[in-house]
């Protein structure tokens, strides 16, 4: 019997990664208590193990209390999984480590799934309707899932894609399609070409992971040349799943397995041909036990790229998890924050740390104002200790190499490049142009023959590179610009400020440049434009974004979303203060009394304005204290009425009216009873009055 594994069975990168992190914080002993936000990993085994050495996994609604119990004597550090977690936890707690330094995160999402929350955030907005291919409740698809704006379907399979979303979509609709890392190739692909005839307004991502394609290719492949094929992985797990029904497509005798226990059941001839395959999420040491029992007489078959499954897995750590070199230059995700370093997660089996002093050499910036948890940094390697764990960082020298490619290019150019006078010195002055000292010469100064260059220390302008010296690494410039190159120059300078400056939720001050029948044309400073939808101007329904603002009008908005290679920006305008119902709760409750106007009139009732944008319903059986056939037999549209408050429905915003409520009830007539009655006196006869005479009878 042969038996063959395929060579990308078992832990992928990213897995490998979060498997690793988990098992240096145990091995630190320096993280406190450790939680992973919901199964590190999809794999029973592994968990168990983590959980033998006290790692737990933390529900959602437990990180506050967890948050709130850390203290320097029981520190807390959450490991955020490598499927991704939505962005209102990872955003919580990330906020939390910054308030609580007893409180650390770190953030083992697999980069293939990280990428995919940047597309979904960058593209994504009000007017687009995203498409997402995978299992909804999976929790890389939820991760996703919460970084999109706008309009966000999630379909598992081609037909549901056909017959049920797309009806609901325009086909005018500007549409973003990405998918689960994990899912079927095949699947995907008909997915694609079907929204390209579809939507011609569409922008498709290619999301699945590189590995999981190569995987599945290979599955396939190995598949077709066997008699037994067996999958290892877990139940839940996706990317085994979709392994299963790829070679179940091609050899019918396939069986998914969790363990090796599972695969005794499984009966093969002794001359039969088996495959293995496995899972993201599966160890090593569960495909040795399986294979183990699958094989009477092992006979590895070495093909086509295929490896032994003893050597799959240490082969990939020494790939993925590669000890640095001094000189190497390294990116990596900050992870940590303090005053006086910042630690950065590269990958390895070493962590990178960055002091002040080799970030920075402007005094009193802080290291948090410049950077934030989860922010790229590249830096050089200076020094590597494995004994240590500690990779000593320095950004400075990195930037320095960088900055002298920057005064090369402009040299060769004749780009300007701003500046900062720092010192006079003999012949003219010193400035630092990106972090590289020149010398201006006096003459190429702004200061006249034999006027004071002291008044230039501190002074920020535009330079251009005269000469370089690379040898020697010298560099001569000017301050001598003409006024309209000088002019272009600041304004691109200024752009380009600008674009590194812009982050989502970030207010400015426009002024209102255009109008147009879908949105406002807002200039933001430094000739940037960004658009406010019609949506986006009003809480209510307008017909023109001219009934909210006009051209030339000072406003402030914010940034909603931006893409800095296509140059756009989507803003924001109306706010939760200026939200009618928010503005409506603030002022009134029930049993209030309000005058309101009519505004339409329905079989069962008649709604009226309370305040703009917030109507409520007086209903046909609160508008008057008598039977009303017909609302309009009461009130009429325009009218002005007195109503009270009687219900507040803040989920569906919608607030109960009665007319009724304020007309004092009629008080019933008291009735005497009959033998009570007194009895009616009448005048005796010989009382009556006597007959009136006429007038002229005296």
């Amino acid at each position: 019997m042969t038996v063959t594994v395929a060579g990308s069975s078992g832990f992928c990168p990213g897995v490998s990664r979060a498997v690793y992190t988990v098992k240096k914080l145990i091995s630190d002993g320096n993280s406190g208590r450790i939680y992973t936000l919901g199964d590190i990993i999809h794999n029973r085994t592994v968990v168990s193990e983590f959980e033998a050495a006290g790692v737990r996994s933390a529900d959602p609604e437990e990180l506050e209390a967890l948050c709130a119990e850390a203290t320097d004597d029981n520190k807390v550090t959450f490991v955020i999984r490598a499927h991704g977690v939505e962005r209102e936890y990872s955003d919580f707690l990330l906020n939390k480590s910054k308030e609580n330094k007893n409180v650390s995160v770190v953030d083992c999402t697999c980069p293939f799934v990280a990428k995919i929350h940047d597309i979904v955030m960058l593209n994504s907005n009000e007017n687009t309707t995203t498409l997402i291919f995978g299992d909804e409740n999976h929790p890389e698809v939820r991760g996703v899932k919460s970084c999109v704006s706008g309009k966000v379907f999630c379909f598992s399979e081609p037909e549901q894609l056909e017959n049920e979303i797309c009806p609901q979509i325009s086909a005018d609709d500007e549409i973003i399609m990405v998918s689960q890392t994990t899912q079927n190739l095949t699947k995907w692909k008909y997915c694609q070409n079907f929204i390209k005839k579809v939507y011609t307004n569409s922008k498709i991502f290619d999301t699945i992971c590189s590995v999981t394609e190569k995987r599945q290719n290979e599955a396939l492949e190995l598949a077709k040349r066997v008699d037994v094929m067996v999958v290892i992985g877990g139940k839940n797990s996706s990317n085994t799943n979709k392994l299963y029904s790829i070679a179940g497509g091609v050899c019918k005798n396939t069986y998914l397995v969790e363990n090796a226990d599972e695969c005794r059941a499984i009966r093969v001839g002794k001359n039969s041909k088996v495959g293995i395959t496995a899972g993201a999420s599966t160890p090593d040491s569960i495909i040795k036990e399986v294979k183990t029992i699958m094989s009477e007489e092992i006979k590895d078959t070495v093909e086509n790229g295929q490896i032994e499954a003893e050597e799959s897995f240490e082969k990939l750590l020494d790939e993925t998890f590669k000890t640095l070199n001094t000189g190497d230059v390294v990116t990596g995700t900050i992870t940590q924050i303090s005053n006086t370093e910042i630690k950065v997660d590269l990958g390895t089996k070493v962590t990178g740390i960055l002091s002040y002093d080799d970030v920075t050499d402007e005094p009193g910036v802080k290291l948090d104002e410049l950077f934030k948890v989860g922010d790229q940094v590249t830096a050089y390697a200076v020094r590597v200790s494995d004994v240590d764990g500690v990779a000593t960082l320095s950004k400075r020298k990195y930037d320095a190499k960088s900055n002298w490619q920057t005064i090369t290019a402009a040299y060769e150019s004749g780009e300007y490049l701003e500046g900062k006078f720092t010192e006079v010195v003999r012949g003219g002055a010193i400035c630092v142009i990106k972090g590289v000292r020149a010398f201006v010469p006096a003459s190429h100064t702004t200061v006249e023959e034999g006027g004071d260059m002291n008044a230039l220390i501190g002074q920020k302008m535009l330079f251009k590179i005269i000469d370089i010296d690379a040898g020697r690494r010298r560099v001569k410039a000017s301050a001598r610009i003409p006024a309209r190159a000088a002019a272009r120059a600041e304004r691109k300078a200024a752009e380009a400020k600008f674009w590194d400056e812009i982050e989502e939720g970030k207010e400015y001050e426009g002024v209102v440049r255009s109008i147009q029948s879908y949105g406002a044309f807002v200039e933001l400073g430094a000739g940037v434009d960004g658009m406010v939808h019609t949506t986006e101007l009003s809480w209510k329904h307008i017909g023109n974004p001219s009934e909210v603002v006009s051209v030339g009008e000072k406003i402030k908005v914010f940034v909603k979303s931006f893409d800095r290679e296509k140059k756009r920006i989507s803003l924001g305008y109306k706010t939760e203060a200026t939200n009618p119902w928010t503005l409506f709760t603030n002022e009134y409750k029930v049993d209030d009394v309000v005058s309101v106007k009519i505004v339409s009139i329905m079989p069962f009732g008649a709604f009226a304005e309370i305040i703009p944008g917030v109507d409520g319903l007086i209903h046909i059986s609160q508008l008057s204290n008598k039977r009303v056939a017909k609302p309009d037999d009461v009130v009429k549209v325009g009218d002005t009425v007195e109503v009270k408050i009687t219900d507040i429905d803040n989920e569906k915003k919608q607030v109960g009216l009665s007319i009724r409520a304020l007309i004092p009830e009629e008080e019933p007539v008291e009735e005497v009873p009959a033998e009570e009655e007194a009895p009616v006196e009448e005048a005796p006869a010989e009382e009556a009055p006597a007959e009136e005479k006429p007038a002229d009878a005296e």
